[in-house]
């Protein structure tokens, strides 16, 4: 019996011990059940996603950048591809020192090359993709391969590239593409969220995924304010990889679209022609036709090579451009802001006339000086000029006749008629950067010297000086031809741009760009009337005759030397002064003189008198556009191709 009790005792125990290990293998089995459905159900669009993105990559195919070309369709800007040798810093072995020496071994790699590689490197993450050469040669390209594997993190990659084929030729209005910086990156993430916030209507084009693969942006001129219709949109193309990254399959593919077109309304051989004329003087010219507001010609000089800037600009050639005296990164008739000088005369006159301060007839005997509260102010004929009424007073310059027009205005006066003129306004034309400068007013000397109470007074004295366009009245070189422009288009004012159409780069479908008149300045006709056929006097009779004798067509026009610094009653002797001290030499006009087709306003810095030093160039600009542009044109000669390159065409198709 005991044995017995034994035996069922430890059969008893294996039961147990079976009901357990059934009950743990059941619940291990629960668990994985569980878990199974877990993942299959309530995770299984997760899972799958990721799942999908592990197999799947998807990259960003960067659309061509839009053509820029001017009105008569020569092309300004426009893309090539190249073959470019690269380096992935985070992938490479060794130094890159080590790694750009022994390529060089391989390809020519100069000091420029490795001067601009290392100021991209300043400015970008060591995972990107840096090229240290471009337009390798096919053998070029073939010995390196050879030795690819070399070369971890090095490769040849195809590239569409900018080119600007006229190099410095209105170089300021065209602008150029750099590499996205981080402030250009912030700029596109706000502008994605504005676009998102549902204020206007969304624009694919804003979105910050359509930069994804992008690493240039406009930078300046018009390649940076039409950035957005220049850049086009990006596609994507989805890849099926295996787990060593290897392409399998393509699933889906959503085509880029590439940047629409501008035409911008330069005449390209004006611009040359215009920018020859300063022959290395600095200065600036603006041409503006009056009817439309088109902009004809936009001259900075000097001039630079925006080509420099494309592939990123090395540090010697920058410190060359950035230091130099002659400052030709400035864009002068955008952001130089000078006295108008005796160009200004013209539209005090009109203001005489407007507010009922003087009359045609009204004159005087001029003594060749005008004296207020003990102070001498004097015309730059010591003897006066005679007998002087309003139309002698322009075509003769004198400054003694505006010095009392001045006094008998008031400044608060003159500003008010001078705004609507576009005098110390921002015109809003189609570039950014553009400066307001000065129109003085009462308000404007408080405002400006805020800090400095002992300063805010306006002076009788103040106000004497703006008369001639001295004191301080400061003006840009667009701002003073938008208001020839619209005293040629008789008081109807034009907002001046430089972008004329837009065009689809497949359709070819264009969107102008021009827009209406703006509003018309309230002003007598036979107040202008009067005002404009003194300014013709100005070029047959006065101080331009010279510059335009013989011209075959009849120009509108006025000289002007503005002062750059004070003689203190010093007589004026231009060969005694350092160059940078000297006068500014200024010319407006526009032509035919009934029916305006061009107008013009320059400056040359430092130049001496506007009658030898401006309107002579004015004189070269204005016999091409009405003489030289009107005969019967040979072909016009093929832009020459880069070695080793494939230029696209001006519209692409």
């Amino acid at each position: 019996m005991p044995e017995f009790k034994d035996t069922e005792q430890q059969l008893h125990q294996f039961r147990l011990r079976v009901v357990v290990a059934a009950l743990f293998v059941f619940l291990c089995f629960s668990l994985l059940a569980a878990r199974f459905l877990y993942l299959q159900i309530w995770r299984y669009g997760q899972y799958s996603l990721q799942a999908d993105e592990n197999r799947i990559s998807v990259a960003p195919m960067v659309p061509r950048r839009g053509v820029i070309t001017d009105r008569n369709g020569i092309v300004l800007a426009q893309n090539y591809s190249a073959y470019t040798l690269e380096i992935t810093p985070a992938k490479i072995n060794g130094t890159l020192d080590e790694v750009i020496n022994s390529l060089s071994q391989i390809v020519v790699i100069d000091a420029r090359d490795r001067r601009r590689f290392k100021k991209l490197l300043e400015d970008s993450k060591s995972f990107e993709s840096l090229p240290l050469r471009i337009r390798l040669s096919d053998t070029e390209v073939a010995r390196f391969t050879a030795q690819r594997f070399r070369f971890p993190g090095v490769e040849v990659r195809i590239r569409w590239l900018r080119q600007y084929p006229l190099g410095t030729t209105a170089a300021h209005v065209i602008g150029y593409i750099g590499r996205l910086s981080q402030r250009d990156q912030e700029r596109i993430r706000n502008a994605s969220e504005l676009n998102d916030s549902g204020v206007k209507a969304y624009d694919p084009r804003l979105d910050a995924d359509n930069y994804k693969g992008t690493d240039h942006i406009g930078k300046i001129g018009v390649e940076q304010s039409y950035e957005t219709e220049l850049h086009g949109q990006t596609g994507f193309e989805e890849v099926e990889v295996t787990a060593g990254g290897r392409p399998v399959r393509t699933l889906s593919r959503s085509q880029a679209i590439a940047g629409n077109n501008l035409v911008l309304s330069l005449d390209t051989n004006l611009q040359q022609i215009a920018e020859q004329a300063f022959a290395g003087r600095r200065g600036a010219l603006v041409a503006i036709e009056p009817a439309t507001g088109d902009v004809l010609a936009f001259v900075s000089a000097p001039s630079f090579d925006p080509n420099s800037f494309v592939d990123g600009i090395d540090q010697q050639t920058w410190d060359e451009l950035n230091t130099s005296t002659d400052r030709p990164l400035l864009n002068r008739p955008l952001q130089g802001a000078y006295p108008p000088g005796s160009t200004y005369k013209p539209f005090v006159a009109l203001a005489g006339l407007a507010l009922g301060k003087r009359t045609p007839q009204w004159g005087f005997q001029d003594p060749g000086f005008y004296t207020l509260a003990g102070h001498t102010f004097r015309d730059d004929v010591p003897g006066g000029h005679g007998w002087v009424d309003m139309y002698r007073s322009i075509v003769q310059s004198c400054d003694t006749y505006y010095y009392m027009l001045a006094r008998d205005l008031g400044v608060n006066a003159m500003a008010d008629f001078m705004a609507p003129w576009g005098f110390g306004q921002l015109t809003g034309i189609d570039i950014e950067g553009e400066m307001k400068g000065v129109l003085p007013s009462t308000n404007w000397k408080k405002k400006a010297y805020h800090r400095r109470p002992d300063q805010q007074r306006w002076y009788d004295g103040d106000t004497i000086s703006l008369g001639i366009g001295q004191g301080y009245n400061s003006f840009t070189t667009l701002q003073l031809a938008h208001a020839t422009a619209i005293l040629a288009n008789d008081g109807v004012v034009m907002k001046p741009h430089l972008v004329k159409t837009i065009e689809h780069p497949r359709t070819h479908e264009t969107r102008l760009t021009v827009p209406s008149a703006s509003y018309q300045i309230n002003v007598d006709q036979k107040d202008i009337d009067f005002v404009k056929r003194a300014m013709v006097g100005v070029v047959t009779q006065g101080t331009a005759a010279n510059s335009f004798r013989g011209a075959r067509y009849q120009v509108a026009g006025k000289t002007g030397t503005a002062q750059v610094f004070s003689l203190q009653g010093a007589k004026y002797r231009a060969h005694t002064l350092a160059e940078n001290r000297r006068d500014h030499a200024l010319f407006v006009a526009y032509a035919p003189a009934d029916k305006p087709t061009i107008a013009l306003a320059l400056v040359v810095e430092n130049g001496g008198w506007g009658a030898q030093a401006a309107a002579p160039i004015a004189r070269k600009v204005l016999d091409y556009y009405l003489v030289e542009r009107l005969k019967p044109k040979a072909s016009a000669a093929a832009i020459p191709a880069l070695p080793g390159v494939m230029l696209e065409k001006p519209v692409i198709q």
